[in-house]
């Protein structure tokens, strides 16, 4: 293999009438070269880098996936990049996957380019947009609370059980009333989006999985009053036993791909 081979990796398309300036733009992932645009057609433009393929390619990838470190490194560089452009409201952003990649930028062009209709379609979708990230869980003292029952030490077996069945009642109830809250909220701030993803409520490890996770896409113009009944909301939520944590604004990621649940 020629150790000075290169692939062309790609973060993500911007939309922007001129070419995007690219002095500040973050140096991009380890060992490549720094981000470059190149346009796409019209004003479609790919911001790539030259990465090797010693690293980069295929065979030699594959070990490195095992490594969490390395992968966490490798998103968080990607991620700044996408970021980067994201802050600008004169360009609108259709991030990538991570680790989105071609054997050459003519590869590059020709492939993205046959998704073109797509891409502007997303494009009319996400522009003058920001991600939102709510997730919600039970608080953990109330959590551990309903767990642990009342902390008395029954005196038969008989009233053992009973305890343990007392205290998996409560908290099947505790936990039902927090859902029921956290569905509530999402129904009120979905009202500010212009469209969402909910992640489906399932069982995950640990005592405190999520009872809510999802994303909100949310016109600028609105982002004001999102975040303020995301307050309302919290406060609500606190009463009920749940915290809300809310994250963004983020690139689009969860809005790319099908058109999502609409408000």
């Amino acid at each position: 293999m020629n150790e000075d081979a290169t692939a062309v990796y790609l973060y993500c398309v911007v939309r922007a009438a001129r070419r995007p300036a690219m002095t500040r733009v973050p140096a991009g992932l380890t060992g490549g070269t720094r981000p470059a645009a190149h346009r796409l057609a019209g004003s479609l433009w790919l911001i790539t880098s030259d990465v090797p393929i010693d690293v980069y390619g295929p065979e030699n990838m594959e070990p490195r996936l095992r490594d969490l470190e390395w992968v966490s490194a490798t998103a968080v560089a990607h991620e700044a990049v996408v970021e980067h452009f994201s802050r600008s409201r004169a360009v609108t952003v259709v991030p990538m996957k991570l680790f989105t990649m071609f054997t050459s930028l003519e590869k590059a062009i020709d492939d993205v380019a046959r998704g073109r209709k797509d891409i502007e379609r997303v494009v009319r979708r996400i522009a003058g947009c920001e991600e939102w990230g709510v997730r919600v869980t039970r608080h953990a003292r109330a959590a551990i609370a309903a767990t642990e029952g009342n902390g008395g030490s029954p005196r038969s077996g008989t009233a053992f059980l009973a305890a343990r069945r007392q205290a998996r009642d409560a908290t099947a109830l505790a936990r039902a009333a927090a859902v029921a809250r956290a569905d509530d909220a999402f129904v009120r701030l979905r009202r500010h989006a212009k469209a969402t993803r909910l992640r489906e409520r399932g069982s995950e490890p640990g005592t405190n999985p999520p009872i809510l996770e999802a994303a909100f896409l949310v016109v600028a113009a609105n982002v004001v009053a999102f975040k303020a009944e995301a307050r309302r909301q919290a406060a609500s939520l606190a009463a009920a036993g749940a915290e809300m944590l809310v994250t963004g604004p983020w690139p689009a990621y969860n809005f790319v791909g099908a058109a999502g649940e609409r408000a």
